[in-house]
């Protein structure tokens, strides 16, 4: 019976997910079209149009994170900088961990979540080095500072964390999780006007995102 439980629970959980999948595309396309229109999908405080659905904050600011990784390439590429920095990575990590308990963050899955953040960004990295070895004329032609992107990266760390405190509610809960956390990627993808490459990274980021039910204790 425990099996046949699991294996109809799987099941369940996959068909959520295919349905939220197939009924986001086509609203964010929607909802995204609209907002090129000038209609009022924009955000009453900065203008700015969300991913839906309750993990919507949180994605948009996964997406802003991967946004910010294009800076971090800019000012690493043709200098000695490397895309991998373990120490610079412990730190961040380090810093996740203080300021997760500061927040009533469970610190261990704080930095489960940053470590795929990091990742995330590795791949955006890892594709524009190649994107602008291969064509030169794309490379950028300007350096950003990397110590203004890091305020910027500390900034997002503080605001993702209070994200992941306030849909600890709902990350709890597999299913249900994974249905909103499709419904948001699907729509950010789309009204970010992601390419193939900021796409991928955001299948990366969230990964640690919906707890499993033997994590939380609550299904």
């Amino acid at each position: 019976m425990n099996l046949r439980n699991n294996v109809t629970r799987g099941a369940t959980a996959t068909a959520l997910l295919v349905a939220a999948t197939a009924l986001a595309v086509p609203q964010a396309m929607a909802t995204a079209t609209d907002a090129r229109m000038g209609t009022e999908l924009s955000s009453a405080t900065d203008g700015t149009v969300k991913p839906l659905g309750r993990l919507g904050a949180l994605t948009n600011l996964v997406i802003e994170r991967l946004r910010v990784s294009d800076k971090v390439a800019e000012s690493k590429f043709g200098t000695d900088s490397p895309i991998d920095d373990p120490a610079r990575e412990e730190q961040v990590l380090t810093q996740v961990r203080d300021k997760a308990s500061d927040l009533g963050v469970d610190p261990e899955a704080a930095v489960a979540f940053f470590q795929d953040q990091i990742a995330a960004s590795k791949v955006v990295q890892k594709g524009l080095f190649a994107r602008w070895t291969a064509h030169p004329e794309e490379a950028p032609t300007t350096r950003p500072d990397l110590g203004q992107i890091r305020e910027q990266l500390d900034r997002l760390t503080t605001d993702l964390l209070q994200e992941l405190k306030s849909t600890e509610e709902l990350r709890d809960k597999p299913v249900a999780c994974t249905v909103q956390l499709a419904l948001a990627a699907a729509s950010g993808a789309v009204r970010e006007e992601l390419d193939t490459l900021h796409r991928q990274a955001l299948r990366t980021a969230p990964d640690s995102v919906c707890r499993p039910s033997e994590a939380s204790g609550r299904n």
